[in-house]
């Protein structure tokens, strides 16, 4: 009966001996591993995103202004540029061009980058969102 303790202090042993050690390539430092890349942002999927701004604006070429401007063309024009369009004065006094940095700021949060603007729209929180809604409206501006 003196066999027992020993044979299950040797199975226990060599259960031990079946653990692996992680492969060289694996990253011991505690850093997350690298996922599967996102998938880039495209103006089709950007298509999607606008559907939140179609109950104000439209981007229809010589299409009308709604709550909002029209953005046919928004992408590189002059920031309050639409002559048929009514701007607070806080967009007209913002200035400058509508490049892809002042849309990306703007789109993710319109009232902090513009204070005093009418767009009561909280913002697009996802930046590749922005970024395909961008080149969704540049798209457009062809």
């Amino acid at each position: 009966m003196r066999i027992a303790p020993v044979l299950l202090a040797g199975v226990l042993t060599l259960a031990g001996c079946g653990k692996s050690e992680p492969p060289a390539e694996a990253p011991t430092t505690g850093e997350p591993t690298a996922e599967a890349p996102a998938v880039a942002p495209t103006a089709a999927m950007g298509e999607q995103v606008f559907r939140r701004c179609v109950a104000c604006h439209t981007v229809d070429k010589g299409g009308a202004n709604g709550i909002g401007p029209n953005l046919h063309g928004v992408v590189g024009a002059a920031v309050a540029s639409k002559p048929d369009f009514s701007y607070s004065g806080a967009m007209k006094a913002k200035g400058g061009i509508w490049d892809e940095a002042a849309l990306d700021a703007y789109l993710k949060a319109p009232m902090k980058a513009v204070p005093g603007t009418r767009m009561a729209f909280a913002g697009v929180i996802d930046a590749a969102d922005r970024k395909a809604l961008i080149l969704y409206l540049e798209a457009q501006s062809k």
